[in-house]
């Protein structure tokens, strides 16, 4: 392509296309002459067509064409660039050149136009002043640019603008960098050349010249008229006067507009008469609907929005000032983003009256179920306080009938009288446990349980609950195994032991043979105690409903005996402890549930348990006084402790019992007094006590009640706290340990 182009340089009448076909006419031949003896001697061709040519024609042989034989090298460059020159010139005369090539041309080839030059040689030097460049350039960038631009360039030379001085070559660059601009470089080089040689260009160039430029310039029209239509808006150009002078095809296809209105000079009010009168601006007055549009589009010059054909079509106008007056305007089709919008607020109104009415109905409804809550929770305080209040009259004569039960297997040494005791006492403890169990869910259905976290030896609390289980075990033939652990946990202590207490319960009532073990595992920092069983097992799908309340599912296959409320006990504590809790069984082999709880550091010195087993301690000698404002209840308590070998007095109120006190001639060793009395509480009934004595006896209060408040005043006056229906082994055991103090201390 090298030498085509170097000719084009210097020849006018050069095309495109036949750089075109130079190119692949030389890059042919080079192909044949130096490509193709390649691929022979590599085998991958035969070659006889090197040898004999292809045909037979010798002459055509790719290294010796013509019979002319020179080095390979140079044969094939000389060829090529035959082929080349010969197809580039040959394709160009097929074709004149079109004056956009000539006006490309006119950059690398010298003018036809002689170089006008002054006597003393001097190539810069012409007859065009400064004012002819600036009179020259104001036609194509308008007069205010053009004097700004030539008043900036001379400041920044640092030199006065005389207009009648002859211009130097820099400022005729600028000038030609300044048409260029507005017109292209091609047409500011033909432009300035006509300025600066119109004295020596005869008459036949210029014609020719004036042509070629005519030609580009209306090239040059049409190719930006075609871009202008394929534009999706309508674009129109109106100047000063208001009149059209350039628009695009979608212009009148959008607005509708006739073929008579689409021409050069067209006066803005007339196309909008055309359109107010085919009723695109609704009724009124037609003057005052065209003003209004006019104001819009020239003066306010504000987007808006028109709707034409009947709001069938809606149009987005914006309209822009143009340097030397007028206006271009911009027409832009929205009606289908307008159909959205309208379509989208329809739908808002519709969701936003449908929510109204959804809120309403939701309000009316929350409002029912507020109110229904509120009925729901006041009646469970009702249930909670009556069963509160209940509680103590209903456990009074189970106490006493506890009391005198064991106080009948005590004293009974037939074998037969001692059997029917102790089935008596077994009935009523099973009472016992219902009635604790359904109190313990009312409490903590209420939030009446709040916890008391502390730090606890897992190794104390697993030795009280072998010493209370143990019994029980054995009476079934069962092994209790507590696994020795020097753990600590957080929790609360109570409730916690209450917990375990229904796990052991639970498994040693469903286990028939085997074993129970108590242990606990390290599952990082928490710490997970288990119960382990032998017993029947619960299968896989059964599992997730034995914390259910009443739920019993061996009620066929075992005969234990309950209400099926230990297992929703225990998690309802854990609810409150926030304990996780679960089961793990497989059927026939037995059951493990378990309690995960947080595991902290064991204290630097352990304290002393405040419990202490008082078996086998004799009460022999010992002066107890009962207060209890039920006489059943204080009758049945001084048999028990009679066969325990107390000396026991009996009150029932503070009053009756000071006096007791004092007929005695001696302060008693122990009290036992109940919570509820006719005359005071308890607490008064002890205060007095030590008032009128002048010391602190050992006490114990008896209570059904199990609010945590009265719990925590009777720990702080150092009293005892025993729950109603009393368990006669827990008051022996308690009162053995307030002996074991009062002999510590003498």
């Amino acid at each position: 392509f090298a030498p085509a182009f170097f000719i084009g340089l210097v020849w006018r009448g050069a095309t495109a296309r036949g750089a075109i076909a130079g190119l692949l006419a030389g890059f042919a031949v080079w192909a044949y002459t130096l490509v193709l003896p390649w691929f022979t001697d590599a085998g991958w061709i035969s070659k006889a067509i090197q040898l004999e040519g292809p045909f037979g024609l010798g002459f055509l042989r790719p290294q010796m064409l013509f019979n002319l034989q020179f080095e390979p090298l140079t044969h094939g460059v000389i060829w090529s660039l035959f082929a080349n020159v010969l197809a580039f010139v040959t394709f160009s005369l097929t074709r004149p050149a079109r004056p956009i090539e000539r006006l490309q041309a006119s950059v690398f080839v010298q003018s036809d136009f002689p170089v006008a030059q002054s006597p003393g040689m001097r190539l810069w030097r012409s007859s065009v002043t400064v004012s002819d460049l600036e009179r020259l350039a104001a036609r194509y960038v308008g007069a205010e640019r053009a004097a700004r631009s030539f008043r900036e360039h001379f400041e920044s030379r640092n030199m006065g603008a005389n207009p009648n001085t002859e211009a130097d070559p820099q400022t005729l660059r600028f000038t030609e960098h300044l048409l260029a601009s507005a017109i292209g470089a091609a047409s500011s080089r033909l432009v300035l050349s006509l300025l600066l040689k119109r004295h020596n260009v005869g008459h036949r160039s210029a014609l020719k010249l004036l042509d070629d430029a005519s030609e580009a310039l209306q090239y040059n029209r049409d190719l930006l008229q075609s871009a202008l239509d394929q534009v999706d808006q309508g674009l129109s150009v109106f100047d000063k006067d208001l009149r059209l002078i350039c628009w695009n095809r979608q212009f009148r296809e959008l607005l509708g507009l006739p073929p008579e209105v689409g021409r050069v000079g067209m006066p803005l009010d007339r196309i909008l008469r055309k359109l107010a009168e085919r009723g695109d601006f609704g009724g009124g007055d037609l003057e005052a609907l065209i003003a209004e549009r006019i104001e819009k589009l020239a003066t306010r010059m504000e987007p808006f929005h028109e709707r034409l054909m009947g709001g069938r079509r809606v149009l987005e106008v914006r309209s822009s000032p143009m340097p030397q007056g007028g206006f271009v305007a911009t027409f832009s089709d929205i009606t289908q983003r307008v159909a959205a919008a309208d379509a989208l607020r329809r739908a808002n109104e519709t969701l936003e009256r449908r929510v109204r009415e959804r809120t309403a109905e939701l309000t009316k409804v929350n409002r029912a179920l507020a109110e229904a809550k509120a009925k729901a929770d006041q009646a469970n305080l009702d249930k909670t306080r009556f069963l509160a209040a209940a509680s103590h009259d209903i456990l009074q004569p189970l106490n006493a009938a506890r009391l005198y039960a064991t106080s009948l297997v005590e004293r009974e040494k037939d074998s037969e009288n001692r059997r029917l005791a102790a089935n008596i006492d077994a009935s009523l403890e099973a009472v016992e446990e219902i009635l604790a169990a359904l109190l313990d869910i009312s409490r903590l259905d209420a939030g009446a349980m709040q916890p008391e976290p502390a730090r606890i030896a897992l190794s104390d609390l697993f030795e009280r609950l072998r010493l209370e289980f143990a019994p029980l075990a054995d009476e079934k033939g069962l092994s209790l195994r507590i696994m020795p652990t020097r753990l600590w946990v957080r929790s609360d202590r109570r409730l916690l032991r209450r917990m375990l207490q229904n796990y052991l319960s639970n498994a040693i009532k469903y286990t028939e043979c085997g074993r129970v073990t108590l242990g606990c595992r390290r599952r990082g920092d928490e710490v997970e105690i288990q119960v382990w069983d032998t017993g029947i097992g619960i299968p896989e799908d059964e599992q997730p409903l034995v914390f259910e309340e009443f739920r019993r599912l061996h009620d066929k296959r075992s005969g234990a005996r309950g209400l099926g409320l230990g297992l929703s006990i225990v998690q309802r504590i854990a609810r409150v402890l926030g304990h996780e809790i679960g089961v793990r069984s497989e059927p026939g082999r037995g059951s493990m549930f378990f309690v995960r709880l947080a595991r902290v550091a064991a204290p630097s010195v352990e304290e002393v348990p405040r419990e202490r087993a008082g078996a086998g301690q004799t009460m022999s000698g010992s002066l107890a006084l009962c207060i209890d404002n039920e006489p059943r209840i204080v009758e049945s308590m001084a048999t028990l402790l009679n066969n325990w070998g107390c000396e026991v007095i009996t009150a029932l109120g503070i009053r009756e019992a000071l006096e007791a006190v004092e007929a005695e001639g001696r302060a008693p060793d122990m009290v036992l007094a109940d919570y509820h009395l006719d005359d005071g509480t308890g607490l008064e009934a002890v205060s007095a006590l030590w008032e009128r004595t002048k010391r602190e006896i050992p006490a114990v209060i008896i209570t059904a009640d199990h609010s945590p408040e009265l719990e925590r005043e009777i720990r702080r006056r150092g009293l005892a706290l025993l729950r109603k229906p009393l368990k006669p082994a827990q008051l022996r055991a308690l009162m053995a340990q307030c002996q074991q103090a009062r002999a510590a201390a003498e």
